[in-house]
C-alpha cells in the first residue's frame, strides 16, 4: 500500500513537471523572448493552479487523481472520443502557441488590465474545475461509466449538466487574453466545438449506462450555458 502511494505521488509529480516544462517551451519559444511579461504571469498563474490542485487531490482523493492521470486520445476507449480528444488537443496547443506567436509578431496591443482579466478568467476556470472534482469524485479524464457510479445533481451540477466543460470554456477564453493576444481568440470557436462534440457523445453513454441520468437530464435542462443551452 505504501509503495502504491509513493508510486502515485511519483507519477503525478512527473506528469506535472513534464506538462509545466512543455508549457514553458511552447510559450517562450513561440514568443521568441524571455522578456514576455504576459507569458511569465500566465505561466506562473496556470502552473500554480495545476500544482496546487494536483497536491490537493494527492492528499484528499487519490483514486480521483489516479483516474485523472489517464488522459488524452490514447486513454479513450471509444473511437469517437479518440478523434474528439485528438482534435481538442490540437486546438489547445494552437491556443497556447498562436497566442504567443501573436506577441512575437506584434499582432495585438492588449492593455495590461485585459491581460489581468484574462488571468482572472483562468483562475475562475481552474477553481470551477476544482469545485466540480470535489463535488463529483467519479469524474474521469476519459469518457467511462464506473460500476459504482451514481448521478451527481447537487452543487454546480444543479445549474448545468456539464459544469467541468463550462469551467474549461472560461479558462480557454482567459488563455489568449492573459497572453496578450486578441488573435488567439480565433481558436475559441473550434475549442467550443470540440467541447460540445465531447459532451454530446458523452451524454449518449450516460443516458444508456448510468441509472438515473435520464431523470436528471429532465430536471437540469441546460448542458453547458445556463439559460442558453
Amino acid at each position: 500500500m505504501e509503495d502504491q502511494k509513493k508510486n502515485l505521488g511519483r507519477r503525478a509529480t512527473e506528469a506535472t513537471v513534464k506538462f509545466v516544462a512543455v508549457l514553458a517551451v511552447m510559450i517562450f519559444v513561440a514568443a521568441g523572448s524571455l522578456s514576455y511579461w504576459q507569458g511569465w504571469l500566465f505561466f506562473f498563474n496556470f502552473s500554480a493552479w495545476i500544482v496546487t490542485t494536483t497536491a490537493y487531490f494527492l492528499k484528499y482523493d487519490r483514486a480521483l487523481l489516479e483516474r485523472r492521470l489517464h488522459i488524452g486520445p490514447a486513454a479513450e476507449r471509444e473511437p469517437a472520443q479518440k478523434c474528439i480528444q485528438l482534435f481538442n488537443g490540437i486546438v489547445l496547443i494552437a491556443l497556447f502557441i498562436g497566442s504567443a506567436l501573436d506577441y512575437r509578431f506584434g499582432g495585438s496591443a492588449v492593455p495590461a488590465p485585459v491581460v489581468i482579466f484574462g488571468n482572472i478568467l483562468i483562475a475562475a476556470g481552474f477553481y470551477g474545475c476544482f469545485l466540480v472534482l470535489r463535488q463529483n469524485n467519479f469524474a474521469s479524464a476519459t469518457v467511462e461509466i464506473r460500476r459504482d457510479q451514481r448521478v451527481i445533481s447537487s452543487g454546480l451540477y444543479s445549474i448545468v449538466r456539464h459544469p467541468m466543460y463550462a469551467a474549461a470554456l472560461v479558462l480557454f477564453v482567459g488563455i489568449p487574453l492573459s497572453l496578450g493576444s486578441y488573435w488567439g481568440l480565433l481558436a475559441i470557436p473550434p475549442a467550443l466545438g470540440g467541447l460540445v462534440a465531447r459532451l454530446l457523445d458523452e451524454e449518449k453513454h450516460l443516458v444508456r449506462d448510468l441509472p438515473g441520468y435520464v431523470e436528471y437530464r429532465r430536471k437540469v435542462r441546460y448542458r453547458l450555458l445556463p439559460g442558453l443551452w
